[in-house]
């Protein structure tokens, strides 16, 4: 992408001592000193700022506009503009233009104002890159499909997408319901506004009813000044509820009337506030057991599963391992700057073979760490599996007891995490309290 610079006025002196200074600032600078030459050399030559005089005598600065916007619409236009044209730049504002200057102008006023015209570009650019890598990324034909089981998966997303039919992702933790709930998103018409996620076992209950439906000022201790909720930040598009079975029952009825009437209501608010967002949750547990026990809102239930979509369990998609760790490795690779030409064949036979009680998130984790700790050219057995330690003796020697056995498990998924509490929550299935409150502080490594 160009970052040279276009300076146009029919004072070529003018034109030749902004372009002079611009050079000197360290930018590419050109000059033109007509407006048809200014027209030809955009009409040929890529530009990423034009500064153009609004009044020229053969082809004016509103039509050098109107040309840089038809032939290179990432381009800039900053305005030089006399105090009696200053209508016609307000003008030009309107019509797109970036800026302008009303001389006389210092060359400080004008470098400022070229270099947010080329960050401005640049970030514009840079957000439109990633953009078109998220669509990727989330495309359903970019979902790693080769088992029977995400094949048959992606065949349902695919119908479901351009509805606004509320889903339930049902699967183990670290299945990857997530990605599956952005893909719906980024496959539907609600791609151009925003998809908002929220876990709902991650935030303190007191907080999580602020956090959905926002509040006043004033409406609590610390709320110092108004915020909106998650609802209202997803307006127009989704919201993903992540661990829904973890929604404290004293917030099921106020989620349910806000599915019912597409109308929330902030904490400490007496207005309520209209909002169109589309729902999808998901869980890893069990709802209908828990709506027979009274743990989960029958009704609330049954406005969540409108379509109940399973994700499967990477046991379940053996085919599909290996290219998930191709796919992580090159993405790791990237961001770590290395070349890893894929896995030596003990390495691949053994990502085949393991059982991934994590799920596809243990598996990125792996993956990360041993491309990470490579040394060679390819991933080896030793960079992938982790020393987890010796098992712990049994009491008197004999058979664990349940206790210990839960003891070892927890020990391996935080050895295999790296320490991380959080991450091991999510394979184990349980929340990070639960955990800290199971973990014996004497016997298990420090975790973050």
């Amino acid at each position: 992408m160009s970052e040279r610079v276009l300076v146009v006025d029919d004072d070529a002196e003018m034109a030749a001592v902004v372009a002079r200074h611009l050079e000197g600032e360290g930018m590419a600078a050109a000059s033109a000193t007509s407006g048809e030459q200014a027209l030809a050399a955009v009409e040929h030559e890529p530009f990423a700022v034009v500064v153009t005089d609004v009044v020229m005598t053969d082809v004016g600065g509103l039509d050098l506009l109107r040309a840089v916007q038809r032939t290179q619409p990432e381009a800039r236009v900053i305005l030089m503009t006399a105090f009696g044209s200053l209508e016609t730049a307000i003008e030009a504002i309107r019509g797109g233009a970036y800026d302008y200057l009303t001389k006389p102008f210092t060359m400080a006023e004008l470098t400022l104002t070229v270099r947010r015209a080329l960050d401005e570009r640049r970030l514009r650019a840079e957000n439109r890159r990633l953009r078109a890598e998220v669509e990727r990324r989330y495309a359903f034909d970019a979902l790693v499909a080769r088992s029977l089981a995400m094949r048959h998966l992606v065949g349902q997303l695919e119908g479901v997408a351009d509805s606004d039919a509320t889903l339930l992702l049902l699967g183990e933790s670290g299945a990857g319901k997530e990605v599956v709930a952005r893909a719906v998103h980024w496959n539907s018409p609600r791609r151009e506004r925003p998809f908002v996620a929220i876990n709902c076992a991650a935030i303190p209950e007191p907080l999580l009813e602020s956090e959905m439906f926002g509040h006043e000022r004033g409406a609590f201790t610390g709320a110092v000044q108004r915020r909106r909720g998650l609802f209202a930040e997803a307006d127009g598009g989704t919201l993903f509820l992540d661990e829904i079975a973890d929604m404290p029952p004293s917030l099921q009825a106020k989620l349910l009337r806000a599915l019912q009437d597409k109308v929330v209501r902030p904490v400490g608010g007496r207005d309520e506030v209209r909002v169109d967002v589309r729902i999808i949750s998901a869980t890893n547990r069990d709802l209908i057991d828990l709506v027979q026990r009274g743990r989960f809102r029958e009704d609330l239930y049954y406005r969540l599963a409108v379509i109940p979509l399973r994700v499967p369990s990477l046991r379940e998609r053996t085919e599909d391992v290996l290219a998930l760790a191709h796919q992580f490795l090159r993405r790791t690779s990237a961001n770590l700057g290395k070349t890893l030409d894929g896995f030596t064949d003990e390495a691949a036979a053994w990502l085949r073979d393991h059982r991934w009680p994590g799920n596809v998130r243990q598996l990125e984790n792996v993956v990360e760490r041993a491309a990470t700790l490579a040394r060679g050219e390819r991933i080896a057995l030793a960079d992938l599996r982790v020393d987890i330690g010796a098992p712990r003796p049994a009491s008197g020697g004999v058979r664990p007891t349940l206790a210990e056995l839960e003891d070892e498990y927890i020990r391996r998924i935080l050895a295999e995490t790296g320490g991380d509490k959080r991450a091991a929550a999510r394979i184990l299935g349980v929340s990070v309290r639960t955990l800290q409150r199971r973990s014996p502080s004497s016997t298990l490594p420090e975790a973050s």
